[in-house]
């Protein structure tokens, strides 16, 4: 296995040097904590990953879980990383203090998730799904709910889980059909059936706590009439013990990767004895659930780039000692091989997974860092964190996502041949990345939600706040000798951005908004290579201030390799926008006419 799978001087850079998160500390709601605790945090993430997470990499991927007898069991090592994260605060890191949490900045706690998932996906999953529920609670749940599921989440006692597909609806939660019915006690007996459901349930745990997205007998059609449920796979009787709710695991899919979680198919009240508990108000679940659903795909976003960083740093250690051809300058045969780095197409594939992981890395950690900024700005400044983090989270999601796996497939040719095989690692990286353009909502879904949803809401405020943000850097480039190239292309390319989304916006006004979502995802794949472009100039305005002749050799050598990427990415990917623009204001409307009997034979 690889030495290393995450650079702790990049997190190290992002976090004090292009972020500056110690300056959060200023407000009382961040005053607890400072530079040395943010040291600390991330030393004993990093000690996480190495003595726990990592050496079990390969053997929760070869020792899958299996359904026996009803119970799904999971390789015998989850138990211990649950307990770990719950006993020593992982899970509530970020949460407020008065829900049970450190109160930790979500940019420096998502730095250690970074860590973890990069150690071992499958591995750290299970607590991201647990905080996910827990905050759903105390967010929206009344009190018996947070005292009887918050503490027991929070200490890795339980898991948690959100249960939203069902078999015939797949991503059209309109049409699920699990129903809540009252039972004249207050409460509600649910049926029905979910799939697809991360850590729904294993022997690791007491008990698992499911998030169910339900219709109570008689609401509305469609999303307005969706409900949020807690559904525990036991509940607590008269007596205060745990007793079976009557939910029943009826499946678990074998994957193709990311095999260290199960991912289970729930029956609901097969025996009619199934307690829901209603979170919140009735009709509202689908507007509760989007906050769980918003941080799940920020953190499939993170999940992505770690595994992605994971494989790039086993690339680079393969290319650095493994000796193949010479230089094509030199004509000897007999003279000494050179390592697969010195060769330029390796050298660009490096290249393009370094640029992928640090700016996407990047990215996470700016939309962490609007989090935060709502805890600490002036009220009248909080709907634009809001705004933009919104805005940013498709992007979030689905650009690491997509070039993930690119880039991981970049890493098993470096490697050659031994990258296919089970004797590297980079092979399960690239079986545990696939999922993720999939799951939390499909890249498909994140495009037209990021084009019909999130640039029109508020009459397009948060993509004109989006556009001051990346012009800020952009002006702040400007005057810079070595910078002022990029800031120009990024300025045409912004510029080129906002004509397509212009056009996009007049196409739906005149041919409908089917027209103008049809290649939603291309505009997502445009909006995403603007964004990472800002995000590396925003690096690269950094690195030239910390440039100087007193540098260590390995603080000049980490700053050349930043500035190399960035250059990187604006000479091989930014341009990919062009095709992208012209395909985007190409008004043949090609996927809407074709007719399905066309395809086949």
């Amino acid at each position: 296995m690889a030495k290393k799978w995450v650079s702790m001087r990049n997190l190290r850079f992002l976090l004090n040097e292009v972020f500056k998160v110690t300056e959060l500390n200023q407000s009382p709601y961040f005053d607890r904590h400072n530079a040395t605790t943010y040291k600390l945090v991330l030393e004993e993430a990093a000690k996480l990953g190495d003595k726990l997470l990592h050496p079990v990499f390969e053997d929760m991927d070869r020792k899958p879980p299996e359904l026996v007898n009803g119970q799904v069991k999971v390789h015998p090592s989850t138990k211990k990383i649950i307990q770990e994260f719950g006993k020593n605060g992982w899970i509530s890191s970020s949460f407020p203090e008065d829900h049970g949490g450190e109160q930790l900045p979500l940019t420096v706690a998502n730095a250690c998730n970074f860590i973890f998932a990069a150690a071992n996906y499958s591995g750290s999953v299970y607590m991201g799904l647990s905080a996910g529920a827990v905050n759903l609670i105390q967010t929206f749940g009344d009190e018996t709910l947070k005292k009887t599921y918050a503490d027991k989440l929070i200490q890795g006692l339980w898991q948690g889980t959100m249960a939203l597909t069902e078999p015939q609806a797949g991503s059209s939660l309109a049409d699920i059909t699990t129903l809540a019915t009252p039972d004249g006690k207050g409460g509600y007996t649910l049926q029905g059936q979910k799939i697809f459901i991360s850590a729904g349930d294993h022997d690791a745990v007491e008990n698992v706590v499911h998030l169910v997205l339900a219709k109570i007998e008689g609401a509305p059609a469609g999303v307005k009439g969706i409900s949020l449920f807690v559904v525990p796979k036991k509940r607590i009787d008269s007596a205060g013990e745990l007793i079976s709710n009557d939910v029943t695991v009826t499946q678990v899919f074998h994957k193709m990767g990311y095999r260290g979680a199960p991912i289970t198919e729930l029956s609901f009240g097969e025996k009619n004895d199934c307690q829901a508990f209603l979170v919140g108000e009735p009709n509202r679940g689908l507007s509760y659930m989007f906050q769980m659903m918003n941080e799940a795909r920020l953190g499939v976003g993170l999940g992505a780039t770690a595994i992605a960083s994971a494989a790039y740093y086993a690339a680079l250690e393969y290319t650095q000692s493994r000796l193949q051809g010479r230089k094509l300058s030199s004509k000897d045969p007999l003279s000494a091989q050179v390592p697969l780095i010195e060769h330029a197409d390796v050298k660009r594939m490096l290249l393009f997974q370094r640029s992928v992981v640090e700016g996407s890395l990047s990215l996470i950690l700016q939309c962490s860092f609007y989090e935060d900024m709502q805890h600490v700005c002036p009220a009248e400044d909080k709907e634009r964190y809001h705004l933009l983090l919104d805005l940013l989270t498709p992007v979030a999601k689905s650009y690491p996502a997509e070039m993930g796996i690119l880039s991981t497939s970049m890493s098993i040719q470096c490697f050659g041949g031994y990258g296919y095989c089970e004797d590297f690692p980079v092979e399960q990286h690239f079986r545990d990345m696939r999922i993720h353009t999939i799951h939390e909502g499909t890249t498909g879904i994140q495009g037209m939600d990021l084009l019909g949803r999130k640039l029109v809401m508020n009459n397009g405020k948060a993509f004109f706040l989006y556009l001051d943000e990346v012009r800020k850097t952009i002006g702040e480039a400007r005057g810079n000798a070595s910078l002022e190239k990029l800031a120009v292309d990024l300025e045409e390319a912004l510029t080129n951005l906002e004509h397509v989304t212009s056009h996009l916006m007049v196409q739906a006004k005149v041919k409908g908004a089917e027209t103008m979502l049809a290649d939603a995802v291309l505009y997502l794949d445009m909006f995403g290579i603007v964004t990472m472009a800002w995000q590396w100039l925003a690096q690269a305005l950094v690195v030239q201030a910390a440039m100087s002749d007193n540098l260590s050799k390995a603080d000049n050598a980490f700053y050349q390799g930043k500035h190399y990427t960035c250059r990187y990415f604006f000479a091989y990917e930014l341009p990919k926008i062009q095709g992208l623009a012209k395909r985007l204001t190409d008004e043949d409307p090609l996927t809407l006419d074709m007719p399905a009997s066309c395809f086949g034979d």
